[in-house]
Formats: C-alpha cells, structure tokens, sequence
C-alpha cells in the first residue's frame, strides 16, 4: 500500500478548507498557493470531493468551497476514499487470489494490516487534525506568509510596479 500524491494532497486540502472560518468560501487558488499545489489538480480532487458530499461550492464574486459537513463528521479515511485512493495492502484487492488464484504466504499479514490501517484513517477526523498544535503552527506560519505575499502585492499595485 502506497498513498499517493492524489491522497495526500486531498487529506491536506480539505484540511486546509476546515481551518478556514466557517462562515467563508475559499478559492481554490488560495488553497494552492497556502499549500503549494496546483489549481488544476486541486480542481480535479474538488470535483470527486463535491461529488461525495465532502465539500459544497458556492459560485459568483464571494464563490468557492467550504466543508459540507462539519469537520468532526468527516474522517481522513472518507476523504482518501473520495478521490478514488486505497488503503489496501494486499496484491489481490483482499480477494485472496494473488498466488495462480490462491491466497499466498502473507495475504493475512497484508490484509489485516489494511484492516488497521483504515481504522486508524476512519478514527481521525478533519476536526481532531485541527486541534493538533503542530497543525495550528503550520496553519498560523502559512497564513503570515499569505498576509505578507498580500501586502507585497498590494503595495506594487499602489505604486505601479511588477
């Protein structure tokens, strides 16, 4: 079992929508440039994220995305599983065919480690992320860089330079 970029990216998008206020939409350019991730891959997770109800879109001036639930009702493993990720260890898809058809030597080791693995992922939600401390760290250092890549913009703008 190998979690992918799509995942990973996925877990931490989300994650970042759910330490936003509740009351606002978020782009996704703001979510890629928080989390240095292109708009256009987090266009593709957003639209499988929308389609099972992760997260809810608001279009026009003030558009984008927030959660669709709240943050203590959407699990990690929800999320994974969303964008088409697995958290399968086996070879076989739990069939036990992996071996001509058969179950090999370690099929029970992989597929209980599968077992643990997404009960770990189904116990943690988007909200107990939140409430980490290395989390708010990272949050409060990418949301200083946010404001200060904001000011630098806005004063080229007052002055006319680019």
């Amino acid at each position: 079992m190998r979690l992918t970029t799509r995942g990973r990216y996925a877990v931490t998008a989300m994650l970042d929508l759910a330490l936003q206020p509740l009351d606002q939409t978020i782009t996704l350019a703001e979510i890629a440039a928080r989390q240095t991730i292109s708009v256009a891959y987090l266009e593709q997770l957003f639209s499988k994220l929308k389609r099972h109800q992760l997260v809810a879109s608001v279009r026009g001036a003030n558009g984008g995305y927030h959660l669709a639930r709240a943050a203590n009702s959407i699990t990690v493993l929800e999320i994974i599983e969303a964008v088409n990720e697995t958290v399968d260890a086996t070879r076989c898809d739990h069939q036990g065919n992996c071996q001509n058809g058969a179950m090999c030597l370690t099929h029970d080791l992989w597929h209980n480690l599968s077992n643990h693995i997404a009960s770990y992922l189904e116990s943690i939600t988007l909200e107990d992320l939140v409430e980490r401390d290395n989390v708010q760290t990272v949050a409060l250092r990418q949301s200083s860089a946010d404001d200060l890549a904001s000011q630098i913009v806005n004063q080229k703008s007052v002055t006319g330079t680019f």
